[in-house]
């Protein structure tokens, strides 16, 4: 009798393991397929301190200019309750629909920028499962492109996304500083943390200036200080100067060179369109 109450034991207990490995192993499995990419792909817009959901507007009114099917622009602001408020829309029978995502508290500052990165991240979990996307590209104008940065850094990896393309524009990655040897406490903690910049994106930064030391707010050289954050981490690293009209740091996110820029690195448009006024480094 005691024989057979251990063999039932044993038995019981193979068909425990057997079906909780087998639960492991699918569950791992599912992990480890990389889900198809979804067929909206929106491009993800976040503003400067001080700005607000209209930020972009001029820039998306330049970008769906002659073309032969606009793309729609959904705003959305993050109140500090975490509450989103939305105006425009969103139609994913766009390939890139242009979302803008800003924040109540638009003010400068390291303490509020890792706030609004934060925010950016609540933000984007309810977008990409209202909208149903998968992967982004996303443009930062001025400290928009130190939110993404903290953003990819901090959170990212926490969610099955893939973002494709980065472009940062005037981002003031040291802050006002003009020494690259001056390591400001934010850039700083940006190189300690690169080792999460995914390794398949593409990043452009891209500096406007009429005398290559500034663009009347930003130094040249805090742009150029985004290079030790994301050269060799990510997997192309470009930078980019715009000179000449419109190449002031308000007037950059809708200044014609940029738009072409938009269109080429971040939309993948295939037109023929005029050679910009730009250096590029890489």
């Amino acid at each position: 009798m005691l024989r057979w109450i251990r063999i039932s034991l044993l038995t019981a207990l193979l068909i425990i393991f057997t079906i909780t490995g087998l639960k492991w192993t699918q569950q791992n499995m599912r992990n480890a397929i990389p889900a198809a990419d979804s067929r909206v792909s929106p491009i993800i817009l976040v503003p400067g301190s001080s700005a607000t959901q209209e930020r972009f507007d001029a820039l998306v009114n330049e970008l769906n200019h002659n073309t032969k099917s606009s793309s729609s622009l959904l705003k959305v602001t993050v109140h500090t309750d975490n509450h989103l408020t939305y105006s425009g829309d969103f139609k994913p029978g766009r390939s890139h629909p242009y979302i803008v995502i800003a924040f109540e508290n638009n003010r400068d500052g390291y303490s509020n920028i890792k706030k609004q990165a934060a925010w950016l991240n609540h933000a984007m979990k309810i977008l990409s499962a209202k909208y149903q996307f998968n992967h982004f590209a996303a443009i930062g104008h001025s400290n928009g492109g130190l939110i993404l940065t903290r953003y990819l850094e901090k959170y990212f990896n926490q969610q099955k996304m893939r973002i494709t393309t980065l472009m940062t524009i005037a981002s003031p990655f040291n802050f006002s500083e003009t020494n690259l040897d001056k390591r400001t406490q934010m850039l700083s903690d940006m190189i300690k943390d690169n080792s999460k910049i995914p390794s398949n994106l593409v990043m452009y930064s891209v500096a406007g200036t009429e005398n290559y030391n500034n663009d009347g707010t930003v130094p040249f050289a805090s742009v150029e200080a985004g290079k030790y954050i994301y050269q060799k981490r990510a997997k192309k690293y470009t930078q980019i100067t715009v000179t000449g009209k419109d190449s002031t740091h308000h007037d950059l996110p809708q200044n014609k060179e940029i738009v072409t820029l938009i269109r080429q690195y971040v939309l993948h448009r295939t037109a023929v369109l005029p050679r910009p006024n730009i250096n590029i480094d890489q």
